[in-house]
């Protein structure tokens, strides 16, 4: 066992608010028993994200937003939301570049507003990838079972999850979650090489579609491009949008506006792209590749889903598209089926990986959150032979595991956006403070007309926020508010940044 370096924490704040040094933050990875190994380069980065942010996403998202909020101007919508998330990925590369440690927007938080702040953020992160890892799993044990029911293979009924109230164990969506935590843990470079071969599988779809679905474009689907506005009822009570209980606006579909509305929804395809930063520590040469990585893989992801969003909607009209399977069903439309089963089993493929990513990045927060002592040191140690974090991994691998096998699909979905929009509002904030407070720090990347850049990431976010249920809302303050009555009764005493503020003068 090494001696553990006292923590430097800025003397000037204290308690709730008190901030860990980016040096010691960096310092903090060259323990030899708290340190990760760095194998990943700036291709693996762009690799994972492509691979977490292609998903449902695309085989599904761009048919249901086209037929139900805004026609073929859904890549327009694509475009849009591909903005919003770009203002924010200008402020995770500063960041990340600057700051090359696991944990994210966690740690970004802990070096600019303090230890209760960064304590919400990682509680947060934690809740909202594990919850999005889950419902991928089951989605994953879906396409799954209808592959092996279209071969004649039929799982027992109570084997395959809860559907319509009764009770059920979902166990392929558990036993996917298991076996990828075991690859988590026997190294990135592995996990790195087996998402490489999955992303590259659900990329070839994805060009195929492009490429064949091309082939079959009518340009009569494409009128009217933007279709007539049409208004919406919205919903009743906590199901209601918080914009229309707040302002009394009730969003439209179609038109102008109904673009708007649907960015707000196809923003939640590209969610993922951020974990990137969470291997910040895991990276050969961060403050070069983890600009690379963020802001590639999700120039990437933009110019796939606004051609795909094109092709489909030139395939057949928006009006008649499927909402369940738009991709597969608009080539079976046109009489290929085998084009069809193809994207079925591309869909599959690719919720591997967004699920393997999903447990790497909840994981690194939570042993960032670990090695500063918010939640228990024992969770910090790294493996002596694969230098992972395996006991988080494993932890938090069992735990999804178990929400996977018991949850249904559409449960808590929403709760993984409006996390995800928390943490893009806190960066973008982070990197305004930081400027200010340390403008002495190398900054390999930095993000382009500091603050206007940032404020505009956080008004763009808060704004996707507002249109989520405001049951949504509801979950999300009960979420937080155990989280802040666990940092209370533990973090805040067994911090590592309070326990050298008690010791004496920060170690220089």
């Amino acid at each position: 066992m090494s001696a553990e370096r006292p923590v430097r924490s800025d003397r000037g704040r204290s308690g709730m608010f008190r901030t860990k040094t980016v040096e010691q933050s960096i310092q903090d990875t060259e323990e030899p028993e708290h340190s990760l190994r760095r194998d990943l380069s700036a291709l693996d980065l762009t690799v994972f994200g492509v691979g977490v942010v292609i998903g449902t996403g695309i085989f599904v998202l761009t048919g249901k937003v086209a037929k139900e909020n805004a026609g073929p101007a859904v890549a327009l919508a694509f475009v849009l939301a591909g903005i919003v998330c770009g203002l924010a990925a200008l402020c995770y590369a500063e960041f990340a570049s600057t700051v090359p440690v696991a944990g994210s927007a966690y740690t970004f938080s802990y070096a600019t507003l303090g230890e209760l702040p960064a304590w919400i953020i990682g509680w947060d992160l934690i809740l909202e990838l594990a919850l999005g890892c889950a419902v991928v799993a089951v989605g994953w044990s879906g396409y799954i079972q209808s592959l092996l029911a279209n071969a004649g293979w039929h799982l027992p009924g109570p084997l395959t999850g809860a559907h319509d109230g009764t009770f059920g164990f979902d166990l392929l969506a558990a036993v996917l979650v298991l076996v990828l935590t075991a690859i988590l843990v026997a190294g990135m470079k592995l996990s790195s090489r087996v998402t490489a071969i999955v992303v590259g599988v659900k990329v070839t779809v994805v060009l195929i579609v492009i490429i064949v679905g091309a082939f079959f474009i009518s340009g009569s689907n494409y009128q009217p491009f933007i279709p007539p506005s049409k208004g919406t009822e919205g919903g009743n009570g906590l199901a209601a949008p918080l914009v229309q209980l707040m302002f009394g606006f009730t969003p439209s579909n179609f038109g102008v506006m109904g673009i708007f509305s649907a960015a707000a929804v196809v923003f939640f395809a590209f969610i993922g792209f951020d974990i990137v930063a969470t291997a910040a520590e895991e990276t050969r040469n961060p403050q070069r590749d983890l600009p690379r990585g963020i802001l590639g893989s999700l120039l990437i992801c933009t110019v796939l889903y606004v051609a795909v969003s094109i092709v489909v909607t030139g395939m057949q009209k928006y009006d008649k598209l499927s909402t369940k399977a738009p991709l597969a069903d608009a080539f079976k439309d046109a009489g290929h089926p085998f084009w069809a089963g193809l994207i079925s089993f591309g869909a599959a493929v690719g919720l591997t990986s967004v699920c393997m990513i999903l447990l790497l990045g909840q994981s690194r927060v939570f042993f960032a959150m670990s090695r500063d002592g918010l939640l228990p040191r024992f969770f910090s140690t790294v493996h002596p032979r694969f230098g992972t974090p395996y006991r988080s991994t494993i932890l938090l691998g069992v735990v999804v595991a178990v929400v996977a096998g018991f949850t249904s699909i559409d449960v808590l979905a929403e709760l993984v956006n409006i996390g995800t929009l928390f943490a893009f509002v806190v960066v973008a904030l982070g990197v305004v403070v930081l400027r200010r407070t340390r403008p002495d720090l190398p900054r390999a990347f930095r993000t382009p007309f500091v603050p206007y850049v940032p404020v505009l990431s956080v008004l763009a976010s808060l704004w996707l926020m507002l249109n989520l249920p405001a049951e949504t809302w509801v979950r999300f303050a009960v979420w937080m508010v155990i989280g802040v009555v666990v940092y209370f009764v533990y973090g805040r005493r067994m911090s590592r940044v309070n326990q050298a503020q008690r010791s004496g003068p920060p170690t220089v």
